[in-house]
Parts: structure tokens; C-alpha cells; sequence
């Protein structure tokens, strides 16, 4: 009796920290010099449930002279896409993850979040999207290859397609037009999943064919589980194709949701996540390039050498080599795709990427939930995001979707994941080939 009522005592504290949450103030947290306010630990962080609701007649929002099209709906969790060469789409669907909850407020927040998803069972399998005639109508959805564990990375080498699958990286062998695997995968290597806080293994490979890229991010937000449980966490592997043997690439990246290769240079990069509960306005997720045996900072440090105080013991050795990231995107956003553009999306949006933000959780005002355009010039990042697909989170209050992973398509078309809709959207210039609307 007397652990129910501590129990009730504890919920109702934290609840009455809930209530008390006040708005955050605005700062400009985009760019390679982010305002960073003074940390703010609470008992608990903001949080603002995203108050799902169906889409209806509606529709995102798209720039002047584009426009979207949903060419799939009622998938299982949609969360990363590829674009195959022939114009085939395959979409990783899944849910995964299986860490314990460490504190009540761990219980409280895992609800709240909750709410903010779909109910929609994982569908632990890869779908294929074919538009055979070119008209911008997809109309062939068809399984792939089921029976995964919640994939998530693709990559497609000649005739390799690899994917990340939440404990291990698997390839099927694949030929041009194939809409359903010949046999199961073919494992590469095992991925650390023990505990698995944060579960999504994003995926890119080298120019050349040579490597695999895979992201794995840290078994919980600053080290609450012990650093043990963060053995060969928050940092990117290099897989060699041909063996499966890997290395260390990068490390004390917190959570590498997405990666990718640029064109022309080779220079991988990837879209981080950064830590919470120091304010809403701490710690801005971010866009960088992954340099090889680079340290980026967690657990000890964030945005180069600003320490972490809550990281016992502290290592000042290792906060003096933090890489400073390359370009912010705003504290909690929760980015969760990255693609280079190609000028086949319109002069506006030649050169520069796509990042897909899944939106915050512990934000008062919510921020994310839209998929920017960082613009890039001399092969870096320049000027502010621009807003390419937005109306996520409507100004009713009300989230009809939340985008994850985003694929540019050659032929001039972004394909945007919505993993709350479970739908696929498809942004093309107005000028190339769309269903009319």
C-alpha cells in the first residue's frame, strides 16, 4: 500500500511540473553559430502531446510552383525510402526499440509520447512503390521482402540492396525491376542492439561501393544506464561490403538518425539528435560532416567544448577534441532524414539538402514537424533553412503527420516518409510529371 500511494505522490508532483511549463523564448539556433542559452534542468522537461488527427481533405504545404501528391497510404510505420534506378520506390517499415524504463518520469514521458504516434502495428518489412507509366500515379504497392526486425537504413551497390535492420545489416541480392526478394537476406554483420534506447541504424554507402555507413545511436539521453551500456553506441561504423568487417568511423555523435553521401566529393554526413532535459532551448539538433575519427562531443560535451556537468566522470581531455558541428537546425526538432538535392528540383533548390524533422516532444511551442532546405554553397551549408514542406503541425493544434525520411528521386521529385499518416509523399516542380490535382 505504501508503494502505491509513493507512486501516486511521485505522478502527481510530476504532473503538477507539467502543468507549470511556460513557453520558450524564440532564439536563432540555426547555422554554425547557434545561440546557446544557459542549461535549465527541471524535475521534468516541457512536454506538448502532438494531438494526432487524419488529414482529411488537407493536405502539407509546398512552395510556390510545387506541388504533393500522397502516392501510398495505409503502410505499417513508414520510416525511411529508396529510390530505385528504374523509378521503384522501397519504403522500411518498422517500429522498433526495447529499453526499460529507469525513473517514473521515464513512464510519464513514454505515455505522453506515445500519444503523439500512430497506433498502427510496425510492418517489419520492406514495400515497393511502382509508377510503371511515369504519370506520378503509384499504382503498385506490393511486399518486398517481410519478416524483418525493424528496418530502417537502405542502400542499394549494383546489385547488393543492404539493409539496416535494428540488431544486424542484411543484403539481398537484387536485379533491375524486381518487385518481391528471391530468398531471405544474407547477414553482413551483427549491430549492437542490446537495450536498444535509441534503435533506428541509418545507413549510406560510399562512392565507390566499398563501405557501408551505419549509425548507431546511444542507449539513452547522458549515460543514465552507465557508460557499459554505451559500448560501441553513438558513433557511425565503416562496414567493408565484401567481408562485414567494421570499423569506428566517428564517435560521440548522440544519435545519427540519418546519413548520406555527398556527390562529387564523397564526404559522408548525417543529421544528429542531441541531448535533453537541460531547456527547451538546449541542446539544437544538427547537421554536420562526419569526419574520420572524429569526436563530436557526447557524452561530455555539447556543440564542441560546452561541457555536460550532469557526465560523471568528466573527461576534459576529450570535451578539448569535440568537433564543433557544422550547421544547427534547432534545439528538439528531432531530425530524421537527409538527401542531397539535385537541380532537377528547381533552381531554388539545386544545391543544398533536404532534412526531414519529425518534431519535438519537449518543446512549448512545438518546433520540427516539416521537412527544411539547408542551402549549400562551395559544398557547405549557407544561409537559414528554408521551409519546403510544412503543415504538419496545423495552427489548430492538431498533428496530421510527421515526417522521417526524406529520398530525392533524379527525375525531379522528393519523396517525403510519414511514419504518423503512414503515408508517402511525393513533391514534385510543377513543370515534371505529377498527378494532376
Amino acid at each position: 500500500m505504501k508503494r502505491q500511494t509513493s507512486t501516486v505522490i511521485v505522478v502527481s508532483v510530476l504532473a503538477v511540473a507539467l502543468a507549470a511549463c511556460s513557453k520558450a523564448p524564440e532564439l536563432n539556433q540555426y547555422g554554425a553559430d547557434p545561440e546557446l542559452p544557459k542549461p535549465n534542468r527541471t524535475l521534468m522537461p516541457d512536454m506538448t502531446i502532438a494531438k494526432p488527427a487524419t488529414w482529411g481533405d488537407r493536405k502539407p504545404s509546398v512552395p510556390q510552383g510545387y506541388r504533393i501528391t500522397a502516392i501510398a497510404t495505409g503502410l505499417g510505420i513508414p520510416r525511411q525510402a529508396l529510390v530505385l534506378p528504374n523509378g521503384d520506390i522501397l519504403v522500411a517499415e518498422g517500429r522498433g526499440g526495447s529499453a526499460p524504463n529507469l525513473k517514473p518520469k521515464d513512464v510519464i514521458a513514454g505515455r505522453i509520447k506515445a500519444k503523439g504516434n500512430t497506433a498502427v502495428k510496425g510492418g517489419n518489412r520492406l514495400t515497393l512503390l511502382r509508377d510503371a507509366d511515369g504519370d506520378g500515379t503509384y499504382e503498385m504497392k506490393t511486399v518486398f521482402a517481410d519478416k524483418l526486425n525493424a528496418p530502417y537504413g537502405l542502400a542499394l551497390v549494383g546489385n547488393a540492396l543492404y539493409v539496416a535492420n535494428q540488431d544486424a545489416l542484411v543484403r539481398f541480392d537484387y536485379r533491375d525491376g524486381q518487385t518481391r526478394a528471391d530468398a531471405a537476406p544474407t547477414k553482413v554483420t551483427d549491430l549492437p542492439s542490446a537495450i536498444n534506447h535509441h534503435w533506428t541504424k541509418s545507413l549510406a554507402a560510399s562512392a565507390d561501393g566499398r563501405y557501408l555507413y551505419v549509425g548507431i545511436g546511444s542507449n539513452s539521453n547522458i549515460t543514465e544506464r552507465g557508460m557499459t551500456a554505451e559500448v560501441e553506441r553513438a558513433r557511425v561504423w565503416q562496414v567493408d561490403a565484401a567481408t562485414g568487417a567494421h570499423s569506428t568511423y566517428a564517435t560521440g555523435l548522440r544519435n545519427p538518425t540519418a546519413l548520406a553521401v555527398q556527390p562529387g566529393t564523397g564526404t559522408l554526413w548525417a543529421v544528429v539528435n542531441e541531448r535533453d532535459e537541460i531547456g527547451p532551448n538546449l541542446v539544437p539538433d544538427y547537421l554536420t560532416s562526419v569526419r574520420e575519427g572524429g569526436f563530436y562531443g557526447w557524452p561530455y560535451s555539447y556543440w564542441g567544448q560546452h561541457v555536460d556537468r550532469r557526465v560523471m566522470p568528466q573527461d576534459p581531455q576529450k570535451v578539448a577534441s569535440a568537433i564543433v558541428p557544422d550547421y544547427a537546425l534547432g534545439s528538439h526538432v528531432a531530425a530524421l532524414g537527409v538527401a542531397f538535392s539535385s537541380p532537377a528540383m528547381g533552381p531554388q533548390f539545386a544545391d543544398g539538402v533536404f532534412v526531414g524533422e519529425h518534431g519535438s516532444w519537449n518543446r512549448n511551442p512545438p518546433v520540427g514537424y516539416k521537412v527544411v532546405f539547408v542551402p549549400f554553397r562551395d559544398g557547405r551549408p549557407a544561409g537559414d533553412p528554408v521551409d519546403f514542406v510544412s503543415g504538419f503541425h496545423g495552427e489548430d493544434g492538431m498533428t496530421r503527420g510527421r515526417p522521417v525520411g526524406v529520398s530525392v528521386d533524379p527525375r525531379g521529385a522528393l519523396i517525403v516518409a510519414d511514419d504518423l499518416a503512414n503515408t508517402i509523399w511525393r513533391i514534385v516542380p510543377d513543370t515534371a510529371s505529377a498527378t494532376p490535382e
